[in-house]
């Protein structure tokens, strides 16, 4: 009993300690907000997986938005997400959605739910069930942020989406599909990004497919994290309220050069593969090229 109260204490103590800190250093940020040209200038982790926490930050005071309501999809036990540190400071209106087992209990031993208005929804979120699920707990619209991460069939989800679904969204891409094609993994039904392929390499979309569909949608890109594996966008009608300057999309090298290696060996144990050799270690699965609308493999695509 003793130690598990102490163990509550250094708990909530570490988390405590870590949003005032994270407060503090992005109150002195938020001070060169109006001079930054680049969003990895404003990164900063606090709980989220890298620097993600300063650039929604950044984004989110440069739009003026103070309460958002927000959506985001993989967020595991929520000790590690996007919007963690929103739900921490900002007495937000949320919905957080996993497939993790028990989603709710996990969750509550990590955040006190009295702080926000959070909805919470243990579901395999598919290209299926988007929409349903989404008007089902009245977010289907008047979104501020929405956070994708699910390791897999993440474009076809996005692709049910309606245009203007969100004010900002954050989505993960596939480094490893390059900067030039418009790929994706195929709808796969239960895919599973460790079970479908030993490696764990093989998910997915590209940077420029999001981009493409994310144009359709109404959302322009306006940069990828430092570690290469989500990129930003935000609605083209607020886009004059940023800062940001020089955002190409003709040359999408610099957002893809990722140098992380999550790659495993048929133990599931890290790999540390180099980027030729992860291609070579998925060369047979098959995307789309979007552009094309035919399946391929991956060995007869020229990846840059």
């Amino acid at each position: 009993m003793i130690i598990d109260l102490i163990k509550k204490f250094i708990k909530n103590y570490t988390i405590n300690k870590k949003i005032l800190l994270g407060a503090k250093a992005l109150f002195v940020s938020r001070k060169n907000y109006k001079k930054i040209d680049n969003i990895n200038q404003t990164e900063l982790k606090i709980f989220s997986q890298n620097g993600e926490d300063g650039v929604i930050d950044y984004l989110l005071e440069s739009l003026l938005i103070q309460k958002p309501k927000f959506v985001e999809i993989g967020v595991g036990d929520y000790s590690e997400a996007n919007t963690r540190f929103i739900f921490e400071t900002r007495s937000p209106k949320g919905l957080i959605v996993d497939c993790n087992k028990h989603l709710e209990k996990k969750v509550k031993k990590n955040i006190k739910l009295w702080k926000s208005d959070i909805s919470i929804v243990e579901d395999f979120v598919t290209s299926q069930n988007i929409t349903s699920i989404l008007k089902k707990n009245n977010f289907h619209n008047q979104v501020d942020l929405f956070s994708l991460d699910v390791d897999g069939i993440d474009y076809w989800i996005l692709k049910e989406l309606p245009k203007n679904f969100s004010k900002i969204a954050i989505l993960e891409f596939n480094p490893y599909f390059g900067a030039t094609k418009s790929i994706t993994i195929p709808n796969i039904k239960n895919f599973d990004r460790s079970k479908y392929h030993s490696s764990m390499l093989y998910f997915g979309m590209s940077l420029k497919a999001a981009i493409d569909l994310m144009s359709k949608k109404n959302l322009t890109f306006v940069g990828s994290n430092l570690m290469r594996n989500n990129a930003f966008f935000v609605r083209k009608d607020l886009l004059k309220k940023l800062s940001l300057k020089n955002i190409t999309q003709k040359n999408l090298k610099n957002y893809v050069d990722a140098n992380f290696r999550e790659g495993r060996n048929t133990k599931g144990e890290l790999s540390y593969l180099s980027k030729d050799e992860i291609i070579k270690k998925i060369k047979n699965c098959e995307v789309i090229d979007l552009k094309k609308s035919i399946k391929l493999k991956i060995k007869s695509i020229k990846i840059k």
